[in-house]
């Protein structure tokens, strides 16, 4: 990670980008990560069903869990990096995500017009009705 790091501070440097991070000891820190990892992996998420599988987005591809996992419990939502297709089909490196930040961070992408019906849609769609109304309030304070 430290190598990560160190490459992505030259890069900045060359590039003339200041280089702002969150401290270590702040509670935003793990999250700004999240948030950051989800802003490349957009398209590979997925969401807990009622029924208890994950349903991948836009595709809707019955998942499940990796068992070589380490999240102690099943998040509403999950970026992923890799598909593994076995006699059951998994993904496997899982990251706890919130749905709000799929509004926020690749509203392109979560364009309701052109999405499958399925669970995930209307949980989006109360997520971007609350974002609206959000918006409006701070509309009227101003």
């Amino acid at each position: 990670a430290d190598n990560v790091r160190q490459q992505l501070v030259r890069i900045m440097a060359r590039f003339n980008l200041k280089l702002c991070s969150t401290d270590f000891n702040s509670r935003d820190y793990y999250i700004n990560i999240r948030k950051s990892m989800l802003a490349g992996y957009f398209m590979q998420v997925a969401h807990l069903e009622r029924t208890g599988h994950y349903l991948t987005v836009k595709d809707n591809q019955v998942v499940n869990l990796h068992p070589s996992n380490c999240l102690d419990h099943k998040p509403e939502w999950v970026i992923y990096n890799e598909y593994v297709l076995t006699s059951r089909n998994y993904i496997r490196t899982v990251t706890d995500i919130r749905g709000e930040w799929l509004v926020d961070i690749a509203p392109h992408y979560y364009d309701l017009s052109n999405f499958p019906q399925c669970e995930a849609k209307r949980v989006l769609e109360k997520l971007y009705k609350k974002r609206e109304k959000e918006k409006d309030e701070a509309r009227i304070r101003k």
